[in-house]
């Protein structure tokens, strides 16, 4: 991600800072640690970023060997307390660097189509990936009975159904129109948004190498996880039956 001094780009890192800053997106209905943590960091890293002269793709394949990194140490190495650490910083890591990489495109002016494609690509390999690590690392290592392994069995479903209609719904949502409608948010909400945070999720195997506590504190978070699921469905839907009697009336 190095940069000749010829090839980086005008102004100092606090200017770049200070500039995405500015252009910061509104932060609703996003969980606390994303809000308050992995943006802010990113912010961080993307000003960096930019100040080496280094591209929003570099900063995404950099995101995607963390990640990896992180996924191939919880699948492969039998957990220990040290373990735990290291897939934690691994995939938080990944984490903010993915977050940078779309500040470091607004910085350079805007993205790129291929370079979003690779982005979501990523981000879905991702979320298709972690539970299947702890399914095999729950198959080598433990817990000892079987019964264990239908959690992230489950919550993979779980988490690539969410995946999935987080992508989808704003592609089937008519575009907006008129000036935005400013909407109050229950400041409750980021908080209780956290167990359903990927971010925060990370966290949790700080506890990998403790053995039962960890599985107890995954198969909770993989029923909160259920639960929004379950809630978010219905509200899509509901929502959609609405557009569609809007275009039934309209027609």
């Amino acid at each position: 991600m190095a940069a000749t001094g010829a090839e980086r780009a005008p102004g100092g890192f606090r200017t770049h800072l200070e500039a995405l800053a500015r252009a910061q997106k509104p932060s609703l209905n996003t969980a606390a640690y994303s809000r308050l943590v992995n943006r802010p960091a990113g912010r961080v890293v993307a000003a960096a970023a930019h100040t080496l002269g280094a591209s929003p793709n570099q900063v995404t394949a950099l995101s995607a060997t963390l990640s990896a990194a992180g996924l191939a140490v919880l699948a492969l190495v039998e957990p220990r307390w040290w373990t735990g650490v290291l897939v934690a910083v691994l995939l938080a890591a990944g984490y903010v660097l993915d977050s940078s990489d779309g500040q470091l495109a607004r910085l350079r002016g805007g993205g790129s189509r291929s370079g979003e494609w690779l982005d979501h690509t990523i981000d879905c390999f991702k979320t298709a990936s972690l539970h299947l690590a702890v399914l095999v690392s729950w198959y080598r290592f433990g817990p000892a009975t079987d019964g264990w392994l239908l959690v992230p069995l489950g919550f993979e479903v779980v988490a690539v159904v969410t995946y999935f209609g987080l992508i989808l719904m704003p592609t089937l949502r008519p575009a907006p129109s008129g000036a935005p409608v400013a909407v109050h948010e229950n400041p409750l909400r980021k908080w209780a948004l956290l167990p359903m945070d990927y971010g925060a999720q990370c966290w949790m195997f700080v506890l990998l190498g403790f053995g039962v506590v960890f599985s107890w504190i995954y198969a909770l978070v993989f029923v909160c996880n259920a639960a929004a699921l379950a809630i978010a469905l219905r509200k899509w839907w509901r929502e959609l039956r609405v557009l569609d009697g809007a275009v039934e009336v309209s027609s």
